[in-house]
């Protein structure tokens, strides 16, 4: 025990402790605050996926070098100039919506007020109910709909190229905007929380190769929508009247009013469980029935 003792005292006394100022401390929480706010931002967008897949390979590098995999650690060496100009071309669009909302005067405001809370708002049952019955009716009468349902990844670039609603959700709304021949019923309509909060908004089409030519620019909107963010997007057949939703990069088609209060409630719980058919690009299921 003697010989323990004398060991950890050595470490011990062996130690450097700087001595820290007052001017340290507030260093330390300029750099951490930073760190807290830049982790919170990567978050509320597509980045954060990206940034885990960056995180996986780091973890396995470490591994690599701990076992002195000489051949792998030797290719990552290599690479690693080349690696810093594919992420900075990976992460381009973020970082430029980050330089660019440092102009702006809501920049402080959005740090502290977190979008006000909205991001975290979950819709109500209330909210499942209306738009159940909104897509219901326009599944009746094949009123085509694109309805994007918000979730931790914030869609606001995508809410700034509509015509901003902020409006309480309701069936009637909904009806109303995607009826024929009115100025907002083209486009996709961004709901956050319990409200609506654009329409007519533009939404990134799907490149997947495997999407059915019979579905047109509606579906593969819808599904490009769910290809970059973790949103749920409820599409509206105007030729059938048919009834689809987009979720993770997934197209399901042909859903019941059941399947899809179902799939709303899930969502709002956030205790959604991977589908064993999740690697399947598509999922035919039952016809829209009341």
């Amino acid at each position: 025990m003697s010989t323990v003792w004398n060991q950890i005292r050595y470490y011990i006394t062996g130690l450097y402790f700087p001595k820290i100022q007052p001017i340290d401390i507030i260093e330390i929480l300029i750099i951490a605050g930073l760190i807290y706010f830049c982790m919170l931002w990567i978050q509320r967008t597509r980045a954060y996926s990206l940034l885990k897949g960056t995180l996986v390979v780091m973890v396995f590098l470490v591994i690599a070098s701990i076992f002195q995999m000489s051949a792998i650690l030797w290719i990552a060496s290599s690479l690693a100039p080349t690696l810093i100009t594919i992420l900075a071309v990976i992460f381009q669009p973020e970082l430029r919506k980050g330089l660019e909302s440092l102009g702006t005067k809501s920049f402080l405001s959005s740090i502290f007020s977190f979008d006000n809370g909205q991001r975290n708002e979950r819709f109500s049952d209330k909210t499942i109910t209306e738009i159940v019955r909104a897509v219901n009716e326009m599944s009746d009468v094949r009123t085509g709909a694109l309805i994007v349902l918000e979730q931790n990844i914030l869609l606001t670039e995508y809410i700034n190229t509509g015509i901003i609603l902020d409006s309480e959700l309701s069936s009637q709304l909904l009806v109303n905007i995607f009826e024929h021949n009115t100025p907002l019923h083209d486009g996709a309509v961004i709901v956050r929380g319990n409200r609506i909060q654009a329409a007519t908004c533009y939404l990134p089409l799907s490149e997947n190769a495997q999407l059915n030519k019979k579905y047109g620019t509606r579906h593969r909107a819808g599904l490009g929508i769910s290809e970059v963010s973790d949103s749920l997007t409820i599409i509206v057949s105007e030729e059938t009247g048919r009834v689809s939703y987009a979720y993770m990069g997934n197209l399901t088609t042909g859903i019941t009013a059941s399947s899809l209060r179902e799939e709303l409630h899930q969502i709002q719980k956030k205790n959604m469980k991977d589908r064993e058919d999740r690697k399947l690009p598509f999922r035919k299921g039952q016809r829209w029935t009341r």
